[in-house]
């Protein structure tokens, strides 16, 4: 039987998926700094989530790892399944239940198997894929495309969504260095494992009128990845979602 696959975008990379009676959180961004806004509604905070199965984190980066918000979150035996960096920090928040995985590692939580995927970025980071119930998704977080992500497919089976980072953020002061894929690689990705249903993510972020002008350069336009996507894989749709919008997959 296919269970229901529901995701909710919270901001930026920040999703909450449903796969029938299980809820995944991924990469908890729920406050602002200097240098890093989400650039559009932060839809839900920690207190008002809905009971969650597993929390997923990519890497320790604040936009992607905001554990001084999520710890107001009530229950701190909630599973996380995380990249090694984020173990300790996450301890030190008061989270009791903290695993790393390694690309390629997996873990059971209820019905739901959680497997880590490769990823590279400016620091150490992992993707995963969350299947369970005859559905499967895709959470890349905010890596740059690498040559083992075309084989997630060879490896967990078809992609009911992938989750994809599309802005090709890039460092302007480490030589305009980037760190996440843009939108063309985004779409041949999507190309690769030919997802059921593409959504893009990690594309409204801002570091702030001066700091996007000093220290960061990126696309804040997921319709960039729409058109790239129509070009490359053209029978693969894409869906755009907004902070608080439910998108209800169809099996």
């Amino acid at each position: 039987m296919t269970e229901p696959l529901v995701i909710t975008r919270v901001t930026h990379s920040c999703h909450l998926i449903q796969i029938g009676g299980l809820t995944v959180l991924t990469d908890p961004w729920f406050s602002q700094r200097a240098l890093y806004h989400p650039g559009e509604p932060i839809a839900f905070q920690p207190e008002q989530l809905p009971h969650l199965d597993a929390v997923v984190i990519s890497h320790e980066h604040y936009d992607h790892c905001d554990l001084d918000a999520f710890r107001r979150y009530p229950d701190k035996d909630v599973p996380l399944l995380v990249a090694g960096p984020v173990v300790e920090k996450a301890r030190k928040a008061g989270f009791t239940n903290v695993r790393a995985l390694e690309p390629w590692q997996s873990a059971r939580v209820g019905d739901l198997t959680i497997a880590a995927a490769p990823g590279k970025h400016g620091v150490y980071e992992v993707t995963y894929v969350i299947s369970g119930g005859g559905r499967s998704v895709y959470f890349a977080g905010d890596t740059l495309l690498i040559p083992e992500l075309r084989t997630l497919t060879d490896r967990y089976g078809p992609l009911d969504v992938a989750l994809l980072p599309v802005n090709g953020l890039h460092i302007r002061m480490a030589g305009n260095k980037q760190v996440v894929m843009n939108a063309e690689e985004a779409a041949e990705l999507t190309a690769a494992l030919r997802p059921r249903l593409a959504v893009p993510q990690h594309y409204a972020f801002t570091a702030g009128t001066v700091g996007d002008r000093i220290f960061l350069k990126s696309d804040k336009d997921p319709s960039l990845f729409v058109e790239a996507a129509r070009r490359l894989a053209p029978d693969v749709p894409v869906k755009v979602i907004s902070p608080g919008e439910p998108l209800t997959v169809a099996p």
